[in-house]
């Protein structure tokens, strides 16, 4: 990809879908103005998977500067609020930001809603709920606006509002349109998104889960076997249940494989989907 075009001089943003080539564009803009590289990545986050969120590698963190990479404990959570708290002071100087998360971006760049914290009580209930019930229950308690407003068929989003609203007796979209004014305007920014051709990212995502099991991940997955807890934020890294299902001998590698590999196009289907709706006003770099 030419990077000749993208500016030399303001923040860069770059979103796209898993395996699109995001990590690749932010290290060559990286090394040709010295940037720092931001991870707006929500699994890139947490310390105990490196391989299955493709996070980059040892050698390319110590070859230029990276932030906000595996620096979460499993156990953790981990918030847009917690992320843009984290990125505000990194501003000061030339960064490359990257990642797949948009919510991330949309907070960077529209501002975010400054909600109370959640009780641990309201926290655990919700769990409970969506591990026995499904997302659809918490989904019709929500108010209208929020119910018309977030992703429905996101549960971890679906969770989230519902608990806030049970938490604060006021809706998510409610606080959201008291959104603070952003840290980052899309104006002051180079703001790219990757549009790739969907039967070459597909073959590219079906390549490197295959990579990625060369790599470790299996060994990465049982290293996280032990107290295993599917609820928690770092669990939902693409892959990591059907991994953990096969080496609970629930099914084979060949099934669990399949399974991740599909599991990822579907994420980056709704990647996708996200992106075109949220991202109208960002300039898009097609693919191959």
């Amino acid at each position: 990809m030419k990077i000749d075009s993208i500016s030399r001089e303001a923040p860069v943003l770059i979103a796209g879908p898993t395996a699109s080539g995001k990590s690749a564009l932010a290290m060559a803009l990286a090394s040709r103005d010295g940037r720092l590289i931001v991870n707006a990545d929500a699994l890139q986050v947490y310390a105990n998977w490196r391989v299955l969120t493709a996070r980059p590698s040892a050698s390319d963190e110590t070859a230029l500067p990276h932030a906000l990479y595996g620096h979460i404990a499993r156990e953790d959570g981990y918030s847009v609020g917690h992320w843009l708290r984290e990125v505000a002071p990194l501003l000061s100087r030339p960064v490359v930001i990257v990642g797949g998360t948009g919510l991330n971006f949309n907070a960077l760049t529209r501002g975010l809603a400054e909600v109370p914290a959640i009780p641990p009580e309201v926290r655990a209930e919700a769990n409970s709920r969506r591990a026995t019930e499904g997302h659809a229950g918490l989904l019709a308690e929500l108010d209208a606006a929020t119910a018309a407003r977030i992703d429905r068929l996101n549960p971890v989003r679906v969770q989230r509002a519902w608990e806030v609203l049970r938490a604060t007796g006021r809706g998510l979209a409610s606080w959201q349109d008291d959104t603070p004014a952003p840290l980052l305007t899309l104006n002051r920014a180079e703001a790219l998104v990757l549009v790739p051709d969907v039967a070459w990212l597909n073959d590219r995502i079906d390549r490197r889960f295959h990579q990625m099991l060369s790599a470790g991940a299996l060994d990465e997955a049982r290293a996280n076997l032990t107290d295993w807890d599917p609820t928690l934020p770092s669990s939902k890294a693409i892959g990591a249940p059907e991994l953990i299902a096969h080496l609970r001998d629930e099914m084979p590698l060949t099934d669990a494989t399949d399974a991740a590999i599909l599991a990822s196009r579907h994420y980056a289907k709704r990647q996708r989907t996200w992106f075109r709706s949220n991202m109208g006003a960002w300039r898009k770099l097609s693919l191959p």
